[in-house]
């Protein structure tokens, strides 16, 4: 496991314990997230991965330990220093998490009238530019209903953009997509992170998206309630020597990948 200091780290996990009460889901974590790159949370169904993205966003309070932003604790810092580091989050849930009353613009315009001052002619600007970064020009005025699934993903991934944060966090991304949706969305992520060079998390449990995206990562252990490794995918597939990480990573390959993706 890599230390949790670095001069260039813009998440730095420290000590973080998860429960819900008595019930500990993972403990002692400890990880950075370098500025620039794709991280990726891994491990299987119930270990915890949606968990630890809803701490880190700020959704839930670690029963131990910290979360650090640039250095700055988010977890010590009281509401108003608690809204501005989240102002520079912008979160993309596995189901999209779309009003099905509003539009689409309706939708991704909602955080900029919030918490901009910005006149309704420039919202506007703003969210047909977005919409026109995630391949959805000229969709402002449907209905959540009325797109695909992987449309309303890349919905989703918009209003995530709509308030320019320098962090994305992506739950589940490729959850319920076919495979050549799945590839376009992980070409999405790559290109925005190539265009705005935001830092990227990135929760999932798919090998696809993982050998895809990732810069590096870490696996989460439902059993032992801790990270196993941290690394990159490819490294730790080939040479991790924990066979419940290799075993995980290596578990598609004598079948063909999801998405056309070759690890």
């Amino acid at each position: 496991m890599s230390s949790v200091s670095s001069s260039t780290a813009r998440i730095r996990v420290v000590d973080l314990t998860m429960a819900y009460g008595t019930f500990v889901i993972q403990r002692d974590l400890n990880f950075t997230v370098e500025a620039g790159e794709i991280f990726v949370i891994m491990g299987g169904s119930g270990c915890g991965k949606s968990t630890l993205l809803n701490h880190l966003v700020g959704l839930k309070r670690p029963a131990e330990g910290d979360v650090l932003y640039d250095g700055e604790s988010f977890w010590t810092a009281q509401g108003a220093g608690q809204d501005r580091l989240r102002r520079r989050l912008g979160v993309s849930y596995q189901s999209g998490a779309l009003w099905s009353s509003m539009t689409l613009a309706e939708n991704i315009a909602l955080p900029l009238e919030t918490f901009t001052d910005l006149d309704p002619r420039q919202i506007r600007e703003i969210v047909s530019l977005k919409l026109a970064l995630v391949g959805l020009a000229g969709f402002e005025d449907f209905n959540p209903a009325q797109v695909s699934g992987g449309m309303l993903k890349r919905a989703g991934v918009a209003r995530a953009m709509a308030l320019d944060p320098d962090i994305l966090f992506f739950d589940e991304p490729s959850a319920g997509l076919d495979p050549i949706s799945s590839r376009r969305l992980d070409d999405l992520i790559l290109e925005l992170r190539a265009s705005l060079g935001a830092t990227m998390v990135v929760v999932t449990h798919e090998l696809a998206s993982i050998f895809a995206l990732a810069d590096n990562a870490v696996f989460l252990d439902a059993e032992t309630r801790t990270v196993l490794a941290h690394g990159n995918p490819r490294r730790l597939r080939d040479e991790c020597p924990i066979p419940t990480v290799r075993a995980f990573l290596s578990r598609g390959e004598l079948e063909p990948v999801a998405g056309g993706h070759i690890p």
